[in-house]
């Protein structure tokens, strides 16, 4: 729906237009003074739940929804903060709304005291497509205690002069940083502003397609503390739909998330959201990722060229491993199931294998069938003493998958696009979709898929890359010798790395 046009482009063109014909406060009249006072946004780990009724991408979300009483609820649920929706014609949101959300943070505030007890309300902010300095002004006086300035639409000279206008007023800024070229333009607020008058947002929704990619934000913290230092205070916005994507989002370190649609839409679970991301550790999976979502930033090219990422999978001798290896192959997998002439448990491979694996700069993967049999508690074991690095839970169900082993360093492969939409929802951050069948019947883009596995060879590997442009590729048959099960063929497997590149 979204592939060819700009969303993003769309809303702001529109924005100008009504601007034009009804000045900055779109008709609706608001104070000529701030009458609340400014509070401070997001200074400790928390949640910014969000009012909104609508969105390009899903339409009405709650379009009866009351502003006033929404808040209300946020507060009560732990919100550390309450965003609020103010852009009329997407996401059916105004200024008006955005008053009465402060308006009950301090009703909370006051109803709080009457009780006895000390409270102080979350601070709101303005979400908007924001455009002018001069916005900044109307949202203070209309009560936001923070704005949303979205470095993508904006000039490195605006979003500066925006920036200024946030200082001067005691304000606050969430600046949404999503791509590479939005990094220059925080340089000079970082050089010339106080850094507690600012907080850095990472979408994982892309704004121009309004797709989504939870690792995204993963992608980008290294990058904005290098030019704001180590003590940014960073949020994880959008994409979060239940109490496990919440708690995936909190174990990766950042400071807050933002929430929208599953807050507006489920009451019901609005506290356990909030619960869930401010209880999350930071678990061994959790540095798998990041460190992933690193080292891909960092392989990520200004003109738009890449390699696709290569997993050689049922390696059952060293030199196939050191092979794919020396190639550049990013992850080398090694199957424990008795059952598969492949796997490593069998004939004594891996004890053949394991003193080697050590000098391998791929990451090592435990490819598991069963929750149960002892070749997979062989692999958890051989993972938790990092001999391996993670874990492919193989046509595994999630809700099969202990909170114990989800903390392990892991993914899931599935040949069900049912199942791998259920696994992304769930905060995974990658799933390999294992199925030729799937990939040769899909006339898109396979729901945005980024690992594909499933009767891929040095033949065919063009073709899926210049179809689906994938961001890994799982290789295991296709590259093996004629009738020799698990045997890499050299050749084949040089010819598929020198095919891998993506343009």
């Amino acid at each position: 729906m979204h592939n060819s046009v700009n969303i993003l482009t769309q809303i702001v063109e529109r924005r100008k237009i009504d601007i034009s014909e009804s000045g900055l406060t779109f008709g609706i009249s608001i104070p000529e003074k701030r009458t609340r006072e400014v509070h401070p946004f997001l200074k400790t780990k928390g949640v910014i739940l969000e009012v909104k009724r609508a969105s390009p991408s899903k339409g009405d979300i709650k379009p009866d929804l009351d502003a006033y009483e929404t808040a209300l609820s946020y507060a009560n649920c732990g919100a550390g903060a309450i965003s609020c929706l103010a852009e009329k014609n997407y996401f059916k949101g105004t200024l008006e709304d955005l008053m009465n959300v402060c308006r009950a943070a301090d009703d909370y505030e006051k109803q709080n005291a009457q009780s006895g007890i000390k409270v102080i309300s979350p601070a709101v902010l303005r979400k908007d497509f924001l455009l002018y300095s001069e916005e900044i002004e109307v949202s203070y006086r209309a009560g936001a205690d923070a704005v949303l300035l979205i470095a993508r639409i904006l000039d490195e000279k605006t979003i500066f002069k925006m920036a200024e206008e946030v200082v001067r007023l005691k304000m606050s800024a969430l600046i949404e940083i999503r791509e590479e070229s939005d990094l220059k333009k925080i340089k000079k607020i970082v050089k010339k502003l106080p850094s507690e008058n600012f907080v850095y947002g990472i979408n994982s929704r892309d704004l121009a397609t309004f797709k989504i990619d939870l690792l995204r934000p993963c992608m980008m913290v290294n990058k904005i503390k290098k030019i704001a230092g180590d003590d940014a205070r960073i949020i994880f916005e959008s994409g979060v739909k239940n109490p496990e994507c919440a708690f995936s989002a909190g174990s990766m370190g950042f400071s807050g998330l933002l929430l929208g649609e599953a807050a507006a839409k489920n009451p019901e679970i609005r506290k356990i959201l909030v619960a869930s991301f401010l209880s999350a550790v930071h678990t061994d999976n959790a540095v798998f990722w990041n460190e992933y979502a690193s080292e891909y930033a960092l392989e990520y090219m200004p003109n738009g060229t890449s390699k696709t990422k290569v997993k050689i999978c049922g390696i059952t001798r060293i030199e196939d491993a050191e092979l794919a290896d020396k190639l550049g192959s990013s992850f080398l997998g090694f199957i424990f199931a008795d059952a598969f002439p492949r796997s490593i448990t069998r004939d004594n491979r891996l004890e053949k294998i394991l003193p080697h694996l050590k000098k391998l700069k791929a990451k090592k993967i435990a490819v598991i069938t069963n929750l149960d049999s002892k070749e997979s508690l062989l692999a958890f074991k051989l993972v938790r003493e990092k001999v391996f690095d993670a874990i492919q839970f193989h046509k595994i169900k999630y809700e099969n998958v202990s909170k114990e082993l989800l903390s392990l360093p892991h993914y899931f492969a599935t040949d069900s696009l049912e199942e791998y939409e259920k696994l992304i929802s769930k905060g995974e951050l990658r799933v390999l979709l294992d199925s030729k069948d799937i990939r040769n019947s899909a006339s898109e883009n396979l729901n945005d898929c980024k690992w594909l596995a499933g009767g891929i060879n040095e033949k065919n590997i063009s073709d899926v890359i210049k179809k689906f442009s994938p961001e890994l590729i799982d290789v295991s048959s296709g590259i093996e010798l004629e009738n020799e099960i698990g045997i890499k063929d050299k050749n084949k497997m040089k010819k598929l790395f020198k095919k891998r590149s993506l343009k």
